[in-house]
């Protein structure tokens, strides 16, 4: 297919203006790119850029001919620079959308704009060319037409009710387009819908066709130096992890308002919803998923050079990943530079949970100094609740349950009959939940202990609705 749409490209660049052999090309063109899905969203840089492109180029010169191997968006893009009319028509009468974008998130709209090519701009706009599409730093085809002074463009676009682009600036734009981050990703590919819903703290949107998870920082948070700061900390946090029980990080948007997180989708949702359906786990289940989370939050503490303390653990922030793994996310508002460095008070205000989060360890809940060991405490509930099947103190009120686990230092009974589980688990829940932090067991201790008892149930055959232990 790219022998053929080269072949067709450089007969083309000799006979631009033969209609038959443009339309063939289009055609082959758009065909490859729906099969190569991986040539979308070139960065088109022929002809005049952006103009809040801090670097930028001059007019596409008269003897340019087609380059060889565009996608279907970049072959519309280069036609709309050469003010090409017909061509830009073929394109779209053979069901391109008007409104594809490059890599800067240019459309034809902002090209022919720049360029002044009025006839492709009435083209353009009777196929509902968006007005007001934007590109990777905010510009508009009316504000790229004032800048390049062409006005009749200009007042065409104004006569359809196009306005000039207030400022755009965010609290982490660059002045160099250089410096934009690599994570970054263009707001336009982001399809946020309603019908979508919320799912917890996040807004589920689409990405390029891909279902992803957005963190969206509201208008008032923006001038609001805290939020920034801890927004910016939690980008760097999740930029740097890779496990596969964390959470996945797609990207971000800073460059544009509003700025925003993104990151993979779960459609299973959380492991709170999942207790909440299933009620106890069955042994082997409730192993697994220990595992899981003892392997995800391992790596967190163990990240190089600063360990990576989650502070808000609880089942909630776990989620049911494809393939039955389970992945943390939720973390990346502490960073501690030592195990034993104390957090803070200001991390500790910003990070200290509703009161009703009995999640937490006593000295979080208390405001006190903290380290690694308030995770174990966690993780400590979390077993508890999948071999139990219910809350602690159930059915007690949250706000109740949380001052007799932190204040009064009380842990609920064990009901469920020692037979049907490990009682490993049970001793390994009393050292995680302890009120001391220095008598829990770190992550890496915790994983040694789940491994080994899943190894014994495995070796003994113990793995059935009900477990009878030998000793017991």
């Amino acid at each position: 297919m790219e022998k053929i749409a080269a072949q067709l490209t450089r007969g083309i660049s000799r006979q631009l203006s033969t209609g038959s052999l443009r339309r063939e090309l289009t055609r082959q063109v758009t065909r490859q790119s729906s099969m190569d899905p991986r040539r979308n969203n070139m960065r088109f840089s022929f002809g005049r850029q952006s103009s809040m492109d801090p670097i930028r180029r001059g007019p596409v010169p008269e003897e340019l001919t087609v380059p060889e191997n565009l996608d279907s968006t970049m072959q519309l893009l280069f036609l709309a620079c050469r003010g090409d009319t017909k061509g830009v028509q073929d394109l779209l009468d053979d069901g391109l959308d008007v409104n594809s974008i490059d890599l800067d998130g240019r459309t034809a709209l902002h090209i022919a704009a720049c360029e002044g090519h009025v006839e492709v701009v009435k083209l353009l706009l009777q196929r509902k060319a968006n007005i007001d599409a934007r590109d990777r730093w905010g510009s508009t085809a009316t504000a790229d037409a004032k800048y390049y002074g062409n006005v009749e463009i200009y007042n065409i676009l104004k006569a359809r009710g196009a306005t000039l682009p207030k400022s755009w600036k965010t609290p982490m734009t660059v002045a160099n387009p250089r410096e934009i981050p690599e994570y970054e990703l263009n707001p336009q590919e982001l399809q946020v819908r309603k019908s979508d819903g919320i799912k917890g703290s996040y807004q589920v949107a689409k990405w390029n066709g891909t279902k992803v998870s957005l963190k969206i920082l509201d208008k008032e948070s923006h001038s609001d130096p805290d939020t920034i700061d801890a927004f910016k900390h939690e980008l760097t946090i999740l930029e740097k992890v890779r496990h596969p029980n964390v959470i996945q990080f797609v990207g971000a948007v800073t460059q544009n308002l509003p700025m925003m997180i993104v990151l993979e989708y779960h459609p299973k949702g959380d492991l709170g919803s999942y207790l909440q359906k299933k009620g106890r786990l069955s042994p082997s289940k409730a192993l697994r998923f220990s595992l899981d989370i003892a392997r995800g939050m391992n790596y967190l503490h163990e990240c190089k050079p600063d360990p990576i303390i989650h502070g808000d653990l609880k089942p909630k922030n776990i989620l049911l990943g494809n393939g039955g793994h389970l992945k943390v996310t939720g973390f990346g508002l502490v960073n501690s530079s030592k195990i034993s460095t104390d957090i803070s008070l200001a991390e500790q205000r910003a990070f200290r949970r509703e009161s009703a989060n009995f999640y937490v360890a006593p000295e979080v809940y208390e405001g006190k100094t903290y380290d690694r060991s308030a995770d174990s405490y966690s993780f400590g509930v979390i077993l508890y609740e999948m071999i139990e099947g219910v809350q602690p103190f159930h059915p007690k009120a949250p706000e109740e349950v949380v001052k007799l686990m932190c204040c009064q230092g009380k842990r609920p009974p064990f009901k469920v009959k020692a037979r049907s589980y490990p009682p490993d688990l049970k001793e390994l829940i009393n050292e995680c939940w302890n009120h001391e932090p220095l008598v829990r067991p770190t992550f890496s201790e915790i994983i040694i202990q789940l491994d080994r008892i899943l190894s014994n149930c495995s070796k003994h055959g113990w793995w059935k609705d009900t477990f009878k232990f030998p000793w017991k």
